[in-house]
């Protein structure tokens, strides 16, 4: 088992994602530019430099550690042009408040690529792009496997509703979540709600359509006792954020493709964070999310995320579908 982390030994790593959220708001409100990556993903040149601030802190801190990323240096060096990679060096440069280069982005983008170890960091620099470049919501997420397991987490949420319009940063640690304003602040603990009357049942859900079959979802909740929840469609894992602080009930993640696998970096950030508020996720069978097999849920058919309130109650009708239209 690897050493168990502290609040102390994670704020590096805090402090790299509320970097990389500055560097996702210039972006946002300057220069935004996607491009296709073949087969996944629209990417941004802000996905590269926010990747990049977290593994550089990453690689300071935790030196030994693997890590599982979207993005990779050789994306970066073949699918972003010469322009763009200056900017990216630029931006981040600025953001650290020391020179950089090209080769250094590129290191970091791939540092602990394909380590197998006992702690492993898995890491999203913007989940949600599309909200992002609609400036709707989005996450950067940054999840922590110890022995596979999803024990700890952190996650900038610039588009999370707040007074100064900047948005939330939410962390878990040693069995605790915690929530703070993204600019700073005391950071206090966050739990689930404890709503379960259907008047008062709050749900969330993906905004893409490939992400989630609106109506299955929708004849679950009617069927679980809750026909008419309030409804928030929501980028990224600003969903898990919304359980966890208390400010939905309900999440839940129903592909319109039964075979769908996620990927690992879309959830294990948010399953620590909301595990440690109190709350429940598993699969479509009830099982836990599998987080040991590389970049893929392989083992696992969709998500259900909850406050705990009637989570075996939902599985129940949403696996109820599933064998009638099978």
């Amino acid at each position: 088992m690897t050493n168990q982390l502290s609040r102390e030994k994670l704020q590096p790593i805090i402090e790299a994602v509320r970097n990389a959220a500055k560097l996702c708001r210039t972006v946002q409100e300057t220069e935004i530019v996607a491009s296709e990556k073949a087969g996944r993903e629209p990417v941004t040149i802000a996905d590269y430099g926010s990747q990049a601030i977290i593994c550089r802190a990453i690689q300071a801190n935790f030196p030994d550690d693997g890590i599982i990323a979207e993005e990779r240096g050789h994306h970066f060096l073949n699918e972003v042009t010469d322009e763009q990679r200056a900017r990216v060096v630029g931006l981040v440069g600025d953001i650290l408040g020391q020179p950089t280069s090209e080769d250094e982005i590129v290191g970091w983008l791939d540092h602990g690529r394909d380590r197998d170890t006992a702690q492993i960091w898995v890491i999203d620099p913007i989940d949600g792009t599309k909200g992002f470049l609609a400036q709707r919501s989005y996450t950067i997420a940054v999840g922590v496997l110890q022995d596979k397991q999803p024990v700890a987490g952190v996650m900038g949420s610039p588009g999370y509703e707040t007074a100064d319009g900047l948005g939330r940063l939410f962390f878990a640690v040693n069995g605790e979540a915690y929530g703070q304003d993204i600019g700073g602040g005391e950071a206090s603990v966050v739990q689930v709600s404890s709503r379960s009357s259907a008047e008062d049942f709050s749900v969330v859900e993906s905004v893409e359509s490939k992400h989630a079959a609106h109506e299955v979802m929708s004849e679950v909740y009617t069927k679980s006792g809750f026909p008419d929840p309030t409804v928030k469609r929501v980028d990224g894992q600003d969903k898990y954020a919304m359980i966890a602080s208390g400010d939905a009930d309900l999440y839940l993640r129903v592909s319109p493709t039964l075979g769908y696998k996620e990927k690992v970096w879309d959830h294990a950030a948010g399953v620590a964070i909301v595990s440690a508020a109190g709350g429940t996720v598993t699969d479509l069978n009830g099982n836990p999310l599998d987080f040991s097999l590389g970049e893929k849920l392989e083992n696992n058919t969709f998500v259900v995320v909850s406050n705990g309130y009637a989570h075996d109650r939902i599985v129940e009708n949403l696996q109820a579908i599933y064998n009638t239209s099978s």
